[in-house]
């Protein structure tokens, strides 16, 4: 069964391996690290699985990492809860009896910096608190466009922000988009591939040279305040065509995303500009995002 990735339990899981030596090494966790905020065994595995698979740490382990094998108990109470990354989970005084191996773990450079930013604004440990999915604000750009429009791929993600932003684009004067792309200068993604080492700035910029040059010299398609050339019908359907949207995919809920990763990135007043650009329903979908 998938698990929501809970803010709280990142932090603590990503601020544990920190505080505890630098490449690979062992890490041992114990009740009191979740005293405020009790998962079950299953979420804490999950968290770690995801956590490597997503490449912000590197760890070594092996066995179920869902933990979900009929034995193992629900919850992880504090009598019991003891849980250590280094030699077994299996060990005879664990709660995790025949199920998993975990033996060292190291932060990548892409976790110190989601730990940099959760360390800035630390989520609150609370057990009343609802799951928050990480990508809220502390993932980079387009992590938070896949996990908030459910695109499958994360260049599914650059591809089709890039087309957004270019209809975006179109819909402005020069200024205005110039105004905006000065404001968007963080990465996009952190990663060691050159296919996706770029900011923001370069996908509202447009990494098609033809295109970036085409939009500097042709007047905008809607002047603010006048509707001529993109309503929002027409712009839903060029991200659609030009984006190479996935199959099973809702369109308006990808620019929505692709709206709120945005807007994450852009002072109040940019916010305001831009929604002036915007057609009816695609200016709603930008104030609701």
């Amino acid at each position: 069964m998938p698990i929501t990735i809970r803010d709280n339990i990142t932090y603590t899981l990503l601020k544990k391996i920190n505080e505890t030596g630098q490449g690979m090494h062992e890490v041992h966790f114990n009740k009191a690290d979740f005293s405020n905020h009790p998962i079950t065994i299953a979420e804490f595995l999950g968290h770690l699985d995801y956590l490597n698979q997503k490449h912000y740490i590197n760890a070594e382990f092996t066995g179920n990492a869902y933990a979900n094998q009929e034995d193992v108990p629900d919850f992880i109470h504090t009598q019991e809860f003891d849980l250590r990354i280094a030699n077994t989970l299996g060990a005879s005084d664990g709660p995790l009896p025949h199920l998993i191996t975990f033996k060292k773990a190291e932060m990548t450079e892409k976790g110190q910096q989601l730990l940099n930013k959760m360390e800035a604004n630390p989520p609150q440990i609370s057990a009343e608190k609802p799951s928050v999915a990480i990508a809220d604000k502390n993932l980079p750009f387009l992590e938070k466009v896949m996990a908030k429009s459910g695109l499958p791929d994360i260049f599914d993600a650059r591809d089709i922000t890039e087309v957004v932003f270019r209809v975006m684009r179109d819909l402005m004067t020069t200024e205005a988009a110039d105004r905006v792309e000065a404001e968007l200068h963080e990465p996009a993604e952190v990663t060691k591939d050159k296919s996706l080492q770029l900011e923001v700035a370069d996908l509202w910029h447009d990494t098609n040279p033809i295109v970036a040059f085409l939009s500097r010299v042709r007047p905008p398609l809607q002047p603010a305040g006048i509707f001529r050339g993109i309503d929002s019908d027409r712009f839903l359907f060029r991200v659609e065509n030009e984006g190479g949207m996935p199959p099973n995919v809702d369109t308006k809920e990808v620019v929505k995303a692709v709206f709120s990763a945005t807007k994450d990135e852009l002072s109040s007043e940019r916010i305001q500009e831009i929604a002036t650009w915007l057609p009816d329903k695609i200016r709603q979908v930008w104030e609701e995002a």
